[in-house]
Protein backbone atom coordinates (compact mmCIF):
# COMPACT_ATOMS: atom_id res chain seq x y z
CA UNK A 1 0.00 0.00 0.00
CA UNK A 2 1.68 3.28 -1.30
CA UNK A 3 4.94 1.65 -2.39
CA UNK A 4 4.31 2.50 -6.05
CA UNK A 5 3.22 5.31 -7.79
CA UNK A 6 0.72 5.21 -10.69
CA UNK A 7 2.62 6.54 -13.81
CA UNK A 8 0.83 9.94 -14.88
CA UNK A 9 2.89 10.72 -17.66
CA UNK A 10 0.86 13.81 -19.91
CA UNK A 11 -1.90 14.84 -16.43
CA UNK A 12 -2.50 18.43 -15.25
CA UNK A 13 -5.08 19.41 -13.84
CA UNK A 14 -7.24 23.02 -13.72
CA UNK A 15 -5.46 23.12 -10.37
CA UNK A 16 -1.62 22.81 -11.64
CA UNK A 17 -2.81 25.85 -14.33
CA UNK A 18 -4.11 28.00 -11.39
CA UNK A 19 -1.13 27.38 -9.76
CA UNK A 20 1.48 28.33 -12.85
CA UNK A 21 -0.58 31.54 -13.25
CA UNK A 22 -0.55 32.10 -9.49
CA UNK A 23 3.33 31.98 -9.51
CA UNK A 24 3.67 34.33 -12.72
CA UNK A 25 1.55 36.75 -11.32
CA UNK A 26 3.28 36.87 -7.97
CA UNK A 27 6.44 37.00 -9.03
CA UNK A 28 9.25 39.05 -11.07
CA UNK A 29 11.35 37.86 -13.05
CA UNK A 30 9.84 34.42 -13.99
CA UNK A 31 11.02 32.16 -17.17
CA UNK A 32 9.85 29.05 -18.03
CA UNK A 33 11.89 25.62 -18.75
CA UNK A 34 10.02 22.90 -20.36
CA UNK A 35 11.12 19.74 -19.27
CA UNK A 36 11.35 16.04 -20.83
CA UNK A 37 9.30 13.39 -19.54
CA UNK A 38 10.23 11.16 -16.95
CA UNK A 39 9.13 7.30 -15.67
CA UNK A 40 7.50 9.67 -12.55
CA UNK A 41 6.03 13.35 -13.98
CA UNK A 42 5.81 12.88 -17.64
CA UNK A 43 6.34 16.92 -19.50
CA UNK A 44 6.39 19.03 -16.81
CA UNK A 45 6.76 23.15 -16.58
CA UNK A 46 9.27 24.52 -14.31
CA UNK A 47 8.96 28.47 -13.51
CA UNK A 48 11.53 30.34 -12.08
CA UNK A 49 11.62 34.03 -10.20
CA UNK A 50 14.43 36.44 -10.83
CA UNK A 51 15.37 35.15 -7.29
CA UNK A 52 15.29 31.62 -7.33
CA UNK A 53 12.35 30.85 -6.17
CA UNK A 54 10.22 27.68 -8.21
CA UNK A 55 7.49 25.68 -9.27
CA UNK A 56 7.02 22.68 -11.28
CA UNK A 57 3.92 21.29 -12.93
CA UNK A 58 2.70 18.58 -15.25
CA UNK A 59 1.57 19.93 -18.08
CA UNK A 60 -0.39 18.02 -21.43
CA UNK A 61 2.46 18.56 -23.88
CA UNK A 62 5.35 20.32 -24.58
CA UNK A 63 3.51 22.83 -27.07
CA UNK A 64 0.68 23.30 -24.61
CA UNK A 65 4.00 24.50 -21.89
CA UNK A 66 5.33 26.95 -24.53
CA UNK A 67 1.79 28.13 -25.49
CA UNK A 68 1.26 28.76 -21.90
CA UNK A 69 4.26 30.42 -20.84
CA UNK A 70 4.18 32.97 -24.01
CA UNK A 71 0.49 33.78 -23.83
CA UNK A 72 1.66 34.97 -20.36
CA UNK A 73 4.09 36.67 -21.46
CA UNK A 74 6.67 34.70 -19.98
CA UNK A 75 10.10 33.81 -22.26
CA UNK A 76 9.95 29.66 -22.00
CA UNK A 77 13.07 27.29 -23.06
CA UNK A 78 13.67 23.72 -23.66
CA UNK A 79 15.58 22.60 -20.38
CA UNK A 80 17.09 19.35 -22.24
CA UNK A 81 18.89 22.30 -24.23
CA UNK A 82 19.87 25.07 -22.11
CA UNK A 83 19.75 23.15 -18.62
CA UNK A 84 18.69 24.34 -15.19
CA UNK A 85 19.33 27.91 -14.33
CA UNK A 86 22.23 28.53 -11.40
CA UNK A 87 19.42 30.59 -9.39
CA UNK A 88 17.45 28.00 -8.95
CA UNK A 89 20.28 25.80 -7.17
CA UNK A 90 21.29 28.77 -5.59
CA UNK A 91 17.75 29.42 -3.70
CA UNK A 92 17.63 25.86 -2.82
CA UNK A 93 20.98 26.21 -0.62
CA UNK A 94 19.94 29.18 0.53
CA UNK A 95 16.73 27.08 2.06
CA UNK A 96 19.00 24.61 3.71
CA UNK A 97 19.24 24.46 7.50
Amino acid sequence: MGLFRRRTTGVSTPQDEAHLLEFIRTRRGVEGFVEPPTVISGITLLLVAHDGEWTRRRVPSVQWAHRFANKHSVPSYDAAVVGIPQRMRDWNARQKP
